[in-house]
């Protein structure tokens, strides 16, 4: 799927309903805007007459999912073409494989658990690392999160009343903590693993922007550290460590970003200067001492303000090495660690970008938990409780825009936006870890997941489709449930124009929605909360409005070319 890159299939959005603000697709799940509004873009298809275009592209919707149950019986009865020998041989290397993830209550690896499961049902068992109390809690985490997950509806098609005996075969819950040493797995079940695992899938992270600097440094950088140690300890029959990380490990760096690797004590910052300064002027980056500055702080901080303190650390190491935030700056540096430790073992980097919903496999739209719902900050105490993260980079910006809470942003309307497909960024990592894992050789190799190298969208081009979306199926309601106007975003590169123009704006707008005695003091207070998450979002994604990077996705090519065609219909 991933060669057919610029083949699209449009999901129509209905009109929210007014008592909920979630977009919903016709066969009932959580439709991701973004991803519709991108294959809008691509198949020059735009709905400005809602009725029967409306209806026609949701029935299309319905089709295709019914096409892929019929697809998905039809290759559980039919012998595997013979062709496929001639590609990268995914599917004889999926057999009989034992697999140990991590992530898997996530959205790309539960995504990767469903593949695998629905093309290669002949897989061996698959180790799912859930942090429980102990077993009884991680079944139910496994049952509740990963089995009955609408994303696995065309696996319960398949099996009927067989379900969930099938996925109880093959997925087996392991408690543990990716934090720990031996990641905390009872010691018992270490030699079990040990013994018949065949790769490991990192897919865990914490990807929140804002988070404090100790916690993001055990989630993405001393936690894959650990996941290594444990291959290394017991996994003697390890074919391949696959590491998910992000594309956006490449911090500051400009211009076209090439697939390579992190080593020890690489800085962006004395990178960018190097060819004009010393790069002595520039801090040396030592992991062992951003750890030890983490724990120390810590210790230091404590009291009411160690949360935000740890906050600002992060943000704080981050840009000093030339990062944009602490998410990107402890992906980089675990990177770097596992890099340094793999020793013989074949180690393979995946870098998507801003992941969105699926585009066709295994059928569109889906996309999981509430990510889409984030509009608007009323539904928490503060606006600081929301979280960022290259997840739900742009749901929160145009959805805000829909409601009418965002009529403009700081950014740089000339800049391309990177977001991908989670099936595409899923079929990249079953090609690669079926190559390497075939090879077997020792060494590292990077992907890049991403469209901007290719399928350029700049962030002016997004916002006039959503604009036009939003002009057909409305979801701005004033409080007597009428749909109020649209207007075309507006850009700022100026935060204090943009927080200027957003005050008054917003005042303008809801001025009329208001009445009563307390009409003033509520007016004030929503239009506060309003403007205060329009500049929390402004602060957070700055870096991103105005970056002048795009990356390179050769070797992702190269593997894509190397498929059957065979593999290409089924990855």
């Amino acid at each position: 799927m991933m060669t057919s890159f610029f083949k699209t299939s449009v999901i129509e959005l209905k009109a929210v309903q007014k008592s909920s603000p979630v977009h919903r697709n016709d066969h009932g799940y959580g439709t991701n805007i973004t991803t519709s509004l991108w294959k809008r873009k691509h198949t020059g298809i735009f709905c400005c007459q809602s009725g029967e275009s409306d209806r026609a592209l949701m029935q299309q919707s319905k089709t295709q999912k019914v096409r892929a149950l019929k697809e998905m019986a039809v290759s559980t009865t039919t012998t595997p073409n013979t062709s496929i020998t001639n590609g990268l041989g995914i599917l004889q290397f999926l057999a009989g494989k034992t697999y140990f993830i991590t992530g898997a209550t996530g959205l790309l690896a539960k995504a990767v658990v469903e593949k695998i499961l629905r093309r290669a049902p002949d897989v061996g068992k698959i180790f799912i690392l859930i942090k429980a109390k102990n077993k009884e809690a991680a079944v139910d985490r496994l049952k509740t999160e990963i089995i009955n997950s609408e994303l696995f509806e065309c696996l319960k098609q398949r099996h009927g009343k067989y379900y969930q005996d099938f996925m109880l075969s093959k997925l087996a819950p392991v408690v543990g903590n990716l934090c720990e040493s031996d990641l905390g797995i009872d010691a018992n079940l270490i030699s079990e693993i040990a013994e018949e695992v065949d790769v490991i899938i990192n897919s865990a992270a914490n990807t929140n922007f804002e988070e404090r600097y100790d916690v993001s440094l055990h989630a993405n950088t001393i936690g894959p550290c650990r996941l290594m140690d444990f291959a290394k300890k017991y996994c003697k029959n390890l074919r391949v460590f696959l590491h998910v990380s992000t594309a956006y490990v490449n911090g500051e760096r400009e211009g076209m970003i090439t697939e390579k690797p992190f080593y020890m004590g690489e800085s962006i910052a004395r990178e960018k200067v190097a060819s004009e300064f010393l790069p002595l002027s520039y801090p040396a980056l030592d992991v062992d001492d951003e750890i030890k500055i983490a724990l120390d702080s810590k210790v230091a901080f404590e009291g009411n303000l160690e949360d935000q303190k740890m906050k600002e650390l992060g943000l704080e190491r981050a840009r000093i090495h030339g990062w944009h935030n602490p998410y990107e700056f402890t992906k980089a540096m675990g990177e770097m660690m596992i890099n340094s430790m793999r020793g013989d073992i074949p180690l393979v980097i995946i870098r998507p970008t801003a992941i969105e919903s699926t585009l066709e496999d295994p059928f569109p739209g889906w996309i999981q938990g509430n990510r889409y719902l984030i509009s608007l900050p009323f539904s928490c105490p503060c606006t600081k409780s929301h979280i960022f993260s290259y997840n739900q980079m742009l749901d929160p910006m145009i959805l805000s825009y829909g409601k009418g809470n965002l009529p403009s942003f700081l950014v740089n309307p000339e800049v391309v936006i990177d977001m991908i497909p989670v099936d595409m960024v899923v079929n990249a990592i079953i090609a690669a870890m079926a190559k390497h894992g075939i090879a077997g050789k020792p060494g590292i190799k990077v992907y890049h997941v991403g469209s901007s190298a290719v399928n350029l969208l700049p962030l002016g081009d997004l916002f006039k489709y959503s604009y036009e979306h939003f002009i057909c199926s409305p979801i701005n309601m004033d409080t007597e449930g009428k749909t109020t106007d649209m207007k075309e975003m507006k850009f700022f590169s100026s935060m204090d124009d943009f927080s200027s123009h957003m005050q008054t704006e917003i005042v303008q707008q809801r001025r009329l929605a208001i009445s009563g005695n307390n009409a003033s003091q509520r007016l004030e207070r929503k239009c506060k909360m309003i403007v205060e998450h329009a500049i929390n979002l402004a602060r957070v994604y700055q870096p991103h409005m105005f970056f002048r990077g795009r990356f390179d996705n050769s070797n992702t090519h190269k593997i894509m070319e190397g498929m059957s065609e065979e593999e290409m219909k089924r990855f």
